[in-house]
């Protein structure tokens, strides 16, 4: 039973060990790119950090375990107390920041309208923030976010593969980034000539800014409009509460990995005392050479 607890605790922490090196190879890999754009620039350290993290962290815990080196398991143990702490304030956050604003239904739209005003809190600041939003813009514009808006359909009249309608692209479901950041708002009453091309009447008045910032240019479109910003917030919050409950199974197992820890430094430690008051046992009955 000592025994086991300590290469349970190995095993695992070999297993940790071995999944943080292609983490810190892909950071690295990014990190090495000569034409790396803005957005690998972005994510290039965090993933380094994560798996140099990783990597201590499962080294300690496999040789405190494997070698019986108690020292290095009560650091281990107080690492993944601060891990496991860290872990419940994130869930907690995601759930507090991600509790507000959601997509406005639209007459004869399939798809939602998203306004940044119906957003508050700290995420709301950040993706205002003219220094990340230009990070965030260029992760968009990398990941081409908005080429698959583009649908081909067979015209029922002449069998040929024609561009979808406006009628059919206004039935569309769009995702949140689509819709904010893909195509102009509705109420600014742009002319649908394909899904990222739209024309403005001559004349007309708008109150919406985000009617200027729309362009045609295909590397432009409405990454700079509020609407893009309010599309990238709702896709936070879904993809956040999924990720928070993940997180709460991870939490789950570090603690069940953490409380055997525990046993396995306590295993060690009385193993330690064991042999200390063995060889004392030991040396106090040992006979003295002098002793007649």
């Amino acid at each position: 039973m000592l025994r086991g607890t300590n290469n349970l605790i190995g095993a695992v922490n070999f297993i940790t060990f071995l999944a943080s090196i292609p983490i810190l190879g892909g950071g690295i890999w990014l990190s090495s790119r000569a034409n790396s754009t803005e957005c690998l620039r972005f994510l290039q350290w965090p993933i380094i950090i994560i798996g140099i993290v990783i990597m201590v962290v499962s080294l300690m815990g496999f040789v405190g375990a494997c070698y019986r080196q108690t020292w290095l398991l009560q650091l281990y143990l107080f690492v993944m107390f601060l891990v496991i702490a860290a872990l419940i304030c994130f869930i907690v956050f995601a759930f507090a920041v991600t509790d507000r604003g959601h997509g406005q239904v639209v007459f004869n739209r399939g798809f939602l309208e998203y306004q940044l005003s119906d957003y508050s809190g700290w995420l709301k600041d950040r993706v205002r923030d003219p220094h990340y939003w230009s990070k965030i813009s260029s992760c968009l514009r990398d990941a081409h976010v908005c080429s698959g808006m583009r649908r081909i359909v067979r015209d029922p009249a002449t069998g040929f593969l024609v561009p979808e309608s406006a009628n059919m692209f206004y039935q569309r479901n769009l995702s949140p980034i689509e819709s904010g950041c893909c195509k102009p708002p509705t109420s600014c009453g742009f002319t649908y000539q394909n899904e990222t091309f739209w024309t403005a009447s001559a004349g007309m008045v708008v109150n919406d800014i985000d009617c200027t910032r729309w362009s045609n240019d295909q590397s432009q479109l409405c990454y700079q409009c509020n609407s893009c910003k309010a599309g990238l917030l709702a896709t936070l919050k879904h993809s956040w509460r999924k990720v928070s409950i993940i997180n709460i199974v991870i939490l789950i197992i570090l603690v069940i990995v953490y409380v055997v820890g525990c046993a396995a430094y306590r295993n060690n430690k009385r193993m330690d005392n064991d042999e200390a008051y063995g060889e004392a046992r030991m040396t106090k009955a040992r006979p003295s050479r002098f002793q007649f």
